[in-house]
């Protein structure tokens, strides 16, 4: 888990089921004028919230293939709105150095562009953001055979299982945490498949505890579901 100093602040859940590293000395060309771009009433405003969160990239933030945010300017100014999309995701990855505003407002964009699974990861990561913490696993979920589970685990943050995380109640049973779950490179898990999964804790207060190596399992009812190995 990679605790942060952010404050968490109280954000719904359902907000998350709708939806590179920075590297210093990078140099910048000059934005592109306002003056110089189409008249803002005649363009989408996926366009103008595109810009609104370029606005928010530090200028030596830059991907492992060496995209600023200057590229993205370049493709805003030729309507290449995806692609500029997907840059600003990429240059956001999982730094903090960008506000949950930049985060929301992609996701609002990608939402009007009807890209649903984009907006559904910039609202994921606008709430890890707001909250401070980002907690990543290895998942290995129970084969269908010894397992609740028959069908694939959907991986887009719709699903919210239980948790046990360590804590206890008060008569020494385990005391289970909610979670979403996102997983990263699919679209969903197999019963007894593998995957690198992020967890949106309900109460991220009672995660910080968490170090990598230490064992959580997941629970969609008595039975464990799944075991993950924290990075």
């Amino acid at each position: 888990m990679t605790p942060r100093t952010t404050d968490p602040e109280d954000e719904e859940m359902h907000s998350l089921e709708q939806g590179s590293r920075g590297r210093p000395g990078q140099t910048t060309a000059a934005r592109p004028d306002a003056a110089a771009r189409p008249d803002a009433a005649s363009r989408p405003d996926a366009v103008s919230l595109l810009e609104a969160a370029s606005l928010l990239v530090p200028a030596d933030i830059a991907t492992e293939n060496d995209i600023t945010v200057n590229d993205v300017w370049e493709y805003l100014a030729h309507d290449e709105w995806e692609v500029a999309l997907t840059l600003l995701e990429e240059l956001g990855g999982d730094t903090d150095a960008l506000p949950p505003g930049f985060w929301e407002s992609l996701a609002t964009a990608a939402e009007q562009t009807r890209l649903d699974r984009s907006a559904a990861w910039c609202r994921w990561r606008s709430h890890e953001t707001r909250h401070g913490i980002i907690v990543r696993a290895d998942l290995t979920l129970a084969p269908a055979a010894t397992g609740r589970r028959r069908t694939p685990l959907p991986g887009a943050g719709v699903l919210r299982p239980l948790w046990d995380i360590g804590h206890r109640t008060a008569t020494g049973g385990p005391d289970l945490c909610v979670a979403a779950l996102w997983a990263e490179f699919t679209p969903s898990v197999e019963p007894g498949g593998r995957a690198v999964v992020r967890l949106a804790p309900l109460s991220p207060s009672k995660w910080r505890h968490l170090r990598p190596g230490q064992v959580i399992t997941m629970h969609e009812d008595r039975t464990v579901a799944g075991t993950a190995v924290v990075r």
